[in-house]
């Protein structure tokens, strides 16, 4: 991994990060923004006082392997003193290996969107979760289109599961949302033809996608060719522009997103990030996106996290992170507990670009 600028005049010590990315899999599609995010977040430490004046370094581990494997690898680097943190993004099925090994012995930052629970020591999640991402994504969507029936069409596994959980608990107690089906795959399929049918038996006016990377690709591009964008819209909390690309302008009509971060967000903090971001790697790197962007935030958080500290040492972390606050891509971020609140925003699909056109959580009060 480049990116681990020295610190002239400084002692030779170094942080050193498993940084866990998709490499590999569906959610490879993105990959390549998580490294070029991560590489601009060391670049950005090291160039000031690295993370209590150490060197940061990343050892990057391919997340989108078997979560069993992920976890070996991560536990390996662990045991013999190689890294002594670990972030990235991954799916919530790597992320509960993970944790089983790290939990206790070293910070984990999880950047990645994810259905929200998490309360293991030491770990600390900076992504979004549904209570401020997807159910005041389905309100707004029931008050503003009249959409308030809906499929969910998920990959098997936790995150869509239990995601798919919560709101079908909201929506037993919501007068603007019922959801009529669901359909899950494995993590993977090629052929979503059987799901897009069933998605157009159900009657439903809206899908729930919880879908990963080339999955969510494939989706998108089926359900379009049976023509049902023609009555019925999508949501993701999950998509980007990667796979905007991938499912091409053709495929993207009525397909809305809910993110803390969008490329095309018009804020002073995005601008200014994507703007370093073009003159860091150029015009022809990686699509910027928000799965990219939750990588710069969780090494920044992790740095932040650090200098609130005074230290790396795992209790010392975990005291000082509730109320942390500070300033990133995102706007103004907070922790509440283990978790980092942000703004939340809803947009829809302009071919292949998003247009931004609602805020459904509003800024943390620092």
């Amino acid at each position: 991994m480049r990116g681990t600028t020295a610190l002239v005049g400084r002692r030779p010590e170094s942080l050193d990060v498993a940084f866990v990315v998709p490499l590999s899999g569906p959610a490879g599609i993105f990959g390549p923004s998580c490294e070029a995010c991560g590489e601009l977040a060391v670049d950005e430490i090291n160039s000031g006082s690295g993370v209590l004046t150490r060197e940061l370094r990343l050892h990057v581990v391919d997340g989108g392997q078997t979560p069993a494997r992920v976890a070996r690898e991560v536990a390996d680097l662990v045991h013999a003193g190689t890294v002594q943190a670990v972030a990235g993004w991954h799916i919530s099925a790597v992320r509960q290996c993970i944790d089983r090994v790290v939990a206790g012995r070293v910070p984990y930052v999880y950047s990645t969107l994810y259905e929200g629970g998490e309360r293991t020591e030491g770990v600390f999640l900076t992504g979004e979760t549904p209570d401020r991402q997807v159910l005041p994504a389905l309100e707004w969507m029931a008050r503003e289109l009249g959409v308030r029936t809906w499929c969910i069409a998920g990959d098997d596994y936790v995150w869509p599961r239990a995601s798919a959980q919560v709101a079908r608990r909201f929506a037993r107690s919501s007068p603007l949302v019922q959801v009529l089906d669901e359909v899950f795959v494995p993590l993977g399929t090629e052929d979503f033809s059987s799901a897009v049918r069933r998605v157009g038996r159900s009657g439903a006016h809206g899908v729930l996608m919880f879908l990963v990377g080339s999955d969510a690709v494939r989706f998108n591009r089926t359900f379009v060719a049976a023509d049902l964008d023609r009555r019925c819209v999508r949501l993701s909390p999950l998509m980007e522009e990667n796979m905007l690309l991938a499912s091409g302008a053709e495929n993207t009509h009525g397909l809305y997103a809910t993110s803390g971060f969008f490329e095309t967000l018009v804020t002073g903090a995005g601008l200014d990030f994507s703007r370093r971001y073009v003159q860091r790697f150029g015009h022809t790197a990686p699509t910027l996106n928000s799965m990219g962007e939750s990588c710069y935030e969780a090494l920044t958080f992790m740095a932040r996290l650090a200098e609130r500290a005074g230290s790396i040492e795992l209790d010392r972390l975990c005291a000082a992170a509730d109320e942390l606050a500070y300033e990133s891509p995102r706007g103004v971020v907070r922790m509440a507990g283990n978790h980092l609140l942000q703004s939340v925003y809803l947009a829809r699909a302009d071919g292949l670009e998003f247009d931004v056109i609602a805020q459904l959580a509003a800024p943390p009060r620092s």
